[in-house]
């Protein structure tokens, strides 16, 4: 787990080396044990150094901050060569399976220096070419620079836990773990991405496939490859290599996948385990993170010091900590808990958004960061976190309107209206809400034409300027829509590829990765992911309306019944009304201040009427007004400019 950063420039002139400094500095915080550069002119022999000055300059260079996890000698150092100096590595992430990689490529004749995974990848690559993504079994975004090519080759993991992020400069190309790296070369802007923007604002969506809320700054998407030639000027093209199989069936009984997806899930917890320095894991008290640290233990034995990690909500409602307890002392985990007030997160807001780099969707943010700085002053390097288990499982509420979709979709009709009947008995579910999101989805898909203003009124509310968006070619849509027959499977993939899954994965890499800290998420395995998309929609949300019906039967004998018999849904909540109110005059100042005015995106009069009716009580909460204040203030540090 690291930061990682290189810069080309196409006139293939030298650049100076306080540009490989710079990218070092921004990224320091992801690997504070150790650094190393690298420095080629295309025509001499590369050049590596853990001193940016003691190079000479070239015009292709690369930068690596190292986190030490696997082999903590300096054999595992960055950037990394194979001895015939043709291929160079810098790696962000860890490679599970590189034990069993590493025993293949030896019966193939390789032999090996260290014992990093680092090394076993770059061998891997040497040998297989792009063809060993379908062999990695990990987190990642790495670079290799083939000399003999002369191309870059750069890949992300399926899912996008790790980020890469790049952009054409002034003179050339350049890629880094983090945006705020980038925006220290010359001549790229702080320009905002209307459409990017508008997806933000309306739905809190804060991942968009290859685009960033920044104009001139993307991403590569998760599960893609990018191939960039030294030696000509041109935009290279994102190469996806693979995909969640949205189709194909699994015949199996629902106690026969039940036991297959608990031997995945315990090999996965077994390989996220490899670690020089001491694991632990986040714990909410819910079914997701128990499973993970009952898991722990089950695969460790008492052999394992396990350390578990708690955010503690104040207010009743939201407080897991009867549930933190039950699971902690089911695994016989050290525990650790963090309670935090809105006074506290005014005072680090600051460094929140600095973290995040984009705006982000809630409060619940910061709880997560706390967290993660609390196992840093325990001195933990790495943490297992239950990432992507609600998406895959169907573990959000509107998964329930998706499932009763299906069934209308189907015409089940009696399958349907007893599957109303027995959810509508759930914590925090009504009939109402059900019946309208689930025929919400169906009409949007059927009869756009005939919803025209519906559709408008709900894409547009009052307080944000549609004109704006429209000058500047925005088509808004729905972020959800259902056009398969299975609409809870495709809700569930476009939840795991576009929606939920890819902007938690970004929160959660800031918010670690700010404390040196390597979140490792034992859910996102395409194995594991595969089988469970492969699996009929009743064994994900069961006939009353149970999530995870079939991960739940998994667990059973591992996770206290207690913990698996819930049905509330609370994860990392935060009490966000309360603390708007008691933040009320840093918003107002927020709400009034030059930048509020300069953003054209809002009707800041509206705006500012409906907090008022907010705090009065005459008009509902929701996030709508964390996305506002957030804009606002993500414009002000950053000086974004709307005048595209």
């Amino acid at each position: 787990m690291c930061g990682i950063a290189g810069v080309i420039r196409f006139d293939q002139d030298a650049f100076d080396l306080a540009i490989l400094q710079n990218l070092a500095q921004a990224l320091y915080h992801r690997g504070p044990d150790d650094r190393g550069f690298l420095s080629w002119s295309g025509a001499a022999a590369v050049q590596v150094s853990q001193d940016p000055w003691a190079l000479q300059r070239g015009w292709v260079g690369l930068v690596h901050c190292r986190l030490s996890i696997l082999d903590l000698s300096t054999a595992g150092w960055q950037p990394m060569g194979t001895p015939d100096g043709r291929y160079y590595i810098v790696l962000n992430g860890e490679i599970y399976n590189y034990l069993e990689l590493r025993a293949e490529l030896q019966a193939l004749g390789y032999t090996f220096r260290s014992h990093s995974d680092t090394e076993v990848l770059l061998t891997a690559y040497a040998h297989w070419g792009h063809q060993v993504l379908s062999r990695l079994v990990g987190m990642f975004a790495f670079c290799i620079l083939d000399t003999q090519a002369r191309l870059l080759f750069l890949a992300r993991d399926f899912f996008g836990m790790k980020p890469l992020y790049y952009t054409y400069w002034r003179h050339g190309f350049a890629f880094a773990s983090e945006m705020k790296a980038l925006l220290r070369l010359p001549g790229v802007r702080c320009h905002v991405n209307p459409h990017s923007l508008y997806d933000y604002l309306r739905f809190g969506r804060t991942d968009y496939g290859s685009a960033t809320l920044l104009s001139d700054v993307h991403q590569l998407p998760g599960a893609h490859y990018f191939v960039l030639p030294l030696d000509h000027r041109q935009h290279g093209r994102p190469v996806r290599y693979w995909q969640i199989a949205q189709h194909p069936h699994c015949d199996v009984s629902f106690d026969e996948a039940a036991e297959q997806l608990r031997a995945l899930f315990l090999e996965n917890i077994q390989l996220h385990l490899r670690s020089d320095v001491p694991v632990g894991a986040a714990l909410s008290g819910g079914i997701d993170s128990a499973a993970i640290v009952t898991a722990m233990r089950q695969v460790q034995g008492a052999a394992l010091e396990l350390h578990t990690f708690s955010y503690i909500a104040d207010e009743a409602g939201l407080n897991e900590e009867a549930w933190v307890n039950v699971a902690s002392q089911a695994a016989k985990t050290v525990v650790h808990k963090v309670h935090v007030t809105a006074e506290e997160m005014v005072a680090d807001l600051e460094s929140l958004l600095d973290m995040q780099e984009e705006p982000f969707g809630s409060t619940s943010i910061y709880a997560q960061m706390r967290v993660f700085r609390l196992a840093q002053e325990a001195g933990i390097k790495v943490m297992l976190d239950g990432q992507g288990a609600d998406e895959l499982l169907g573990g959000y509420r509107p998964a329930l309107a998706a499932r009763l979709a299906s069934l209308l979709r189907q015409r089940k009709w009696l399958q349907a209206h007893r599957f109303l009947q027995s959810t509508v008995r759930l914590p925090a579910v009504t009939r109402s809400m059900l019946l309208v999101r689930a025929l919400g989805v169906l009409g949007l898909s059927s009869q756009r034409s005939a919803l025209h203003g519906v559709l408008r009124k709900y894409l547009f509310p009052p307080w944000l300027n549609a004109a704006w968006f429209a000058q500047h070619g925005v088509l808004a849509k729905p972020i959800w829509h259902a056009q398969e027959r299975e609409v809870l499977r495709e809700h569930l993939w476009q939840a795991m590829a576009e929606n939920s899954l890819p902007m938690l994965l970004r929160y959660e890499d800031r918010n670690s990765m700010a404390f040196s800290i390597e979140s490792r998420t034992p859910f996102l395995t395409p194995a594991l992911v595969n089988f469970v998309f492969s699996l009929p929609e009743e064994y994900i949300i069961a006939a009353d309306g149970t999530s995870k019906a079939v991960f739940r039967h998994a667990m059973r004998g591992i996770v206290p019944d207690a913990i698996l018999d819930r049905q509330d849904k609370i994860g990392f909540a935060t009490p966000e009304q309360h603390w708007l109110r008691a933040l009320r005059p840093w918003a107002a100042q927020v709400l009034q201040s030059e930048t509020a005015r300069a953003v054209p995106a809002l009707h800041l009069e509206v705006v500012q009427q409906q907090w008022q009716a907010v705090l009065a009580e005459r008009l509902a909460f929701d996030f709508r007004i964390w996305r506002w204040l957030n804009v606002i203030c993500w414009a002000q540090r950053l000086g974004i400019s709307f005048d595209l």
